[in-house]
């Protein structure tokens, strides 16, 4: 059975309305859906380096821990790649059958057009 689990940085800060609103979204989200592994967008953000922020549900499905090992991941609005990079994560392993909330933070270089911050998705582009 899928559980909601938060990196413990997160957990000390997370501010009680955010922690609210992804926990509505796990409870409607929770179910596999036939992927291993699956992320359910939360919101989006520039932050003020000029860096995009990403926040999602990592969902893993599996029997097995997973962790970002160079995982080449994407960020898409209306069907337009707005950026693309690379995710190796050391400090974030999701144990079996849990979701974790995480912000992909996509580096100025990384984005190939100005984001609408709206509608927008990841997309593991080796999917697991």
């Amino acid at each position: 059975m899928q559980r909601l689990q938060y990196e413990a940085s997160w957990d000390k800060a997370l501010p009680a309305k955010d922690r609210e609103i992804i926990e509505g979204v796990f409870q409607e989200t929770k179910l596999s859906g036939n992927q291993a592994v699956a992320f359910t967008p939360l919101w989006q953000a520039m932050n003020y380096k000029g860096e995009l922020l990403v926040t999602v549900i990592v969902h893993n499905f599996t029997d097995n821990p997973f962790s970002f090992q160079m995982e080449p991941i994407r960020y898409v609005e209306n069907s337009e790649l707005v950026a693309a990079n690379e995710f190796t994560i050391p400090a974030l392993t999701i144990e079996a059958e849990t979701s974790m909330p995480w912000a992909f933070i996509f580096p100025v270089e990384s984005l190939k057009t100005q984001p609408a911050l709206e509608d927008g998705r990841l997309e593991w582009i080796n999917a697991y």
